[in-house]
C-alpha cells in the first residue's frame, strides 16, 4: 500500500512513518516544510498516487487555541476538509486523528465512539469540527481518536515530568483528571492495522486499555527514570487554573476496534514500561541510568 502521512514531522507523524514503513507499506512523509495543508491545489498535487493518506498535522496548543481559535480552526478543520476533498478525487483511503477533547469529560464510563461530541474548550470544538468535516467529504474515512499522547519524537508529559523531578527533587501532578496514557508507537499501530484489515469507515479510538490519573502516571514515570515515585506529589485542578478547561474523564471505549477484528492498545502500565526507555533517554539530567521495564510504583497537564 503506498501512504502518504501529513504532519510527518511531529511525534505522532514520526512513528506513523516508521511503524507504516515497517509493516512493508511505501510511505511519503510530508512534514509541514513539504506540504502546504490549507493549499487545496498542493494537496491536489500530493495525494494522487497514494493509496491512502494519514493525515497528523493538527494545532495542538490547547491554552494558546483559546484566544486564537481561527487559527486553530483552519488547522484542525478546514485543513481536513481540503484533504478529505482530495483524497476522495484521488481514490485514496483518509485516516484523520482526532482526540478526546471532543468529549466534555463528564462521563462516568468510557466514552464509545458513537457517543455525542459535547467540547468544551475552543480546542475540542475545532477538532470535532474537523471530525464532521472529514466525515462528510470523505465517508470512507477513518476517524481515529487517541489521547494522553507520548513517544520519543518530541516534547511530551513524561519528559517534562521527569527533567521537573530531576531538577526540583519533587512535583505536584493533578489526580483529579482520568485517562488512558498513549504511545505514539502504539497509535500507529492501530492506524496500520485498521488499513490491513480494509476497515468500515467510522470512528475508532487507539488508547492504551485501563486507565489513571495524571498523578499515577507521573509516578510511573518517576520510577522508569530510576527516582523515587514519592517525588510526586498530588494536587488538584483547580490548583492550577489553565486557559482550556480540560476533560475530567478521557477515557475512550474500543469497541469499535474489537467488531472490525483489530486487537486496541494493551494496559497503559505495561505500554509505558515498554516506551519508558526510548521516551526518556534523552532527558537531561537522568544520564545513562535510565531503563526499560522498571516498575511504575509541577501541575503538568499534557
Amino acid at each position: 500500500m503506498r501512504c502518504l502521512v501529513v504532519g510527518a514531522g511531529g511525534m505522532l507523524g514520526q512513528d506513523l512513518v516508521d511503524v507504516l514503513a515497517a509493516a512493508g507499506h511505501a510511505v511519503t512523509a510530508a512534514t509541514r516544510a513539504d506540504l502546504d495543508v490549507l493549499d487545496a491545489g498542493a494537496l491536489a498535487g500530493a495525494v494522487p498516487g497514494h493509496d491512502a493518506v494519514v493525515n497528523a498535522a493538527a494545532w495542538t496548543a490547547v491554552d494558546d487555541a483559546e484566544t486564537a481559535e481561527g487559527a486553530a480552526f483552519a488547522l484542525n478543520a478546514l485543513a481536513p476538509a481540503l484533504l478529505a476533498r482530495a483524497a476522495s478525487a484521488a481514490g485514496a483511503r483518509l485516516v484523520h486523528v482526532s482526540t478526546d477533547y471532543v468529549f466534555d469529560g463528564a462521563a462516568g464510563h468510557p466514552y464509545a465512539e458513537d457517543a455525542p461530541p459535547a467540547p468544551r474548550s475552543a480546542y475540542g470544538r475545532t477538532k470535532a469540527a474537523g471530525e464532521w468535516a472529514v466525515r462528510a467529504h470523505a465517508p470512507d474515512a477513518l476517524v481515529v481518536r487517541t489521547a494522553w499522547l507520548y513517544g520519543a519524537g518530541g516534547a511530551c508529559f513524561p519528559r517534562t515530568i521527569a527533567r521537573l523531578a530531576a531538577e526540583r527533587g519533587g512535583v505536584s501532578v493533578v489526580d483529579d483528571q482520568v485517562g488512558q496514557p498513549t504511545w505514539t508507537r502504539d497509535v500507529a499501530g492501530v492506524v496500520a492495522a485498521l488499513l490491513e484489515v480494509g476497515a468500515p469507515g467510522g470512528v475508532y479510538h487507539a488508547t492504551s486499555s485501563g486507565r489513571t490519573s495524571w498523578h499515577g502516571f507521573a509516578r510511573a514515570v518517576v520510577a522508569s527514570a530510576g527516582l523515587h515515585p514519592q517525588l510526586v506529589a498530588p494536587t488538584t485542578s483547580a490548583a492550577f487554573v489553565r486557559p482550556a478547561a480540560r476533560p475530567a474523564f478521557s477515557v475512550l471505549g474500543h469497541g469499535a476496534l474489537r467488531a472490525v477484528g483489530v486487537e486496541p492498545i494493551g494496559p497503559w502500565a505495561q505500554r509505558w514500561e515498554a516506551a519508558a526507555h526510548a521516551v526518556l533517554q534523552a532527558v537531561p539530567g537522568l544520564g545513562p541510568g535510565v531503563a526499560p521495564g522498571v516498575a511504575p510504583g509541577a501541575g503538568v497537564r499534557a
